[in-house]
């Protein structure tokens, strides 16, 4: 299962089968049966399907729509195809009575049903084996708090803009809304010549911080530049991505260019630096390069930065916003 929506997280099930996930962007996880599975934009999903041991007297829905959790305008629309079984040739059914055959829908969770997509994502563990081993980072050299969600800027001349009094939606990770350079990020880096075209101290955490996921501040404009975190190769990371109620709490789909890492941990409200570490899973976290950061809440997520040159990029339902981030 590939889920090629531009930012749509989905769910997905076939009426009367149940789905065996057995893999996650490419990495095997522990096996469990679900009867619907829940995909981010640009995830990767194997899953095992069990066929009737006979000919069924029905056809079957494989129905997917967005799991959406933002006030902004999104496809609530849902997407189906038909799983039908070749008729056995010791059968005696007729054309006509085939064409009679009941087409059977699943019940998928609600839009919003954001208690499924907690309890699926904590079924997600990696194997943890000799063979498959789960070598997430036990020591951190680098730790990182990222506030994502969307602010406003102001709106252009000649435009017109849906934002708060007239602005204009900006995305950003803690409070910084990426500026795209003219050149290359790494050339301008590895030859010595970054002054002008980046600035080497994007914040590790909020400059001002505030309550995340409760009442959100009344300034709401964010600052833009094209701002990069420069890390020593090999070092290990902890990256924290916390949602916030800024014109709306909701869940963002993040992607990790050029690496995969570990979800150790994740809830909702504002995270805790002296509580929530203590219920890191550091044994068998799922492995991704894909992860949904919750609504109304946080994840947790370990890595080693040993791919020089990484974008982590994360979307909003919301007026279609999308983040870039550059970081080395």
């Amino acid at each position: 299962m590939i889920n090629a929506a531009l930012n749509d997280e989905l769910f997905f099930s076939i009426a009367n089968h149940t789905l065996k996930v057995v893999e996650a962007d490419a990495i095997y996880v522990k096996p469990f049966e679900t009867n619907t599975i829940l995909i981010a934009p640009g995830q990767t999903t194997n899953v095992l399907l069990k066929t009737k041991s006979h000919y069924p007297n029905a056809a079957f829905l494989m129905s997917a729509r967005p799991y959406a959790t933002g006030q902004g305008t999104f496809d609530n629309t849902t997407v189906a195809g038909i799983l039908e079984y070749e008729i056995p040739s010791n059968t005696h059914h007729s054309a006509s009575s085939l064409k009679k055959l009941p087409l059977l829908k699943p019940i998928l969770p609600a839009l919003n049903d954001t208690s499924f997509a907690t309890k699926f994502s904590k079924k997600l563990r990696s194997l943890a084996s000799a063979q498959f081993p789960a070598n997430v980072p036990q020591k951190v050299d680098k730790h990182f708090f990222f506030t994502v969600g969307l602010g406003t800027n102001p709106c252009q001349s000649n435009q017109t803009c849906q934002g708060p009094n007239g602005t204009m939606f900006a995305a950003s990770v803690n409070n910084v809304s990426f500026t795209m350079p003219t050149t290359a990020l790494l050339q301008s880096h590895f030859t010595g010549q970054s002054r002008g075209v980046y600035a080497p101290y994007f914040p590790s955490s909020p400059l001002h911080p505030f309550n995340y996921t409760g009442t959100p501040p009344n300034n709401t404009m964010v600052s833009n530049g094209t701002k990069v975190t420069v890390l020593p190769f090999n070092t290990s990371v902890e990256l924290v991505l916390q949602d916030t109620s800024i014109l709306g709490a909701e869940s963002h789909p993040l992607h990790l260019h050029g690496f995969n890492f570990f979800v150790v941990g994740q809830g909702f409200g504002n995270y805790d630096s002296n509580k929530d570490p203590k219920n890191f899973n550091l044994v068998d976290p799922v492995e991704r390069n894909t992860i949904g950061v919750p609504s109304g809440g946080w994840v947790a997520i370990r890595f080693l930065a040993d791919n020089p040159g990484w974008f982590v990029v994360y979307s909003s339902n919301y007026q279609k916003s999308f983040r870039f981030q550059k970081m080395f």
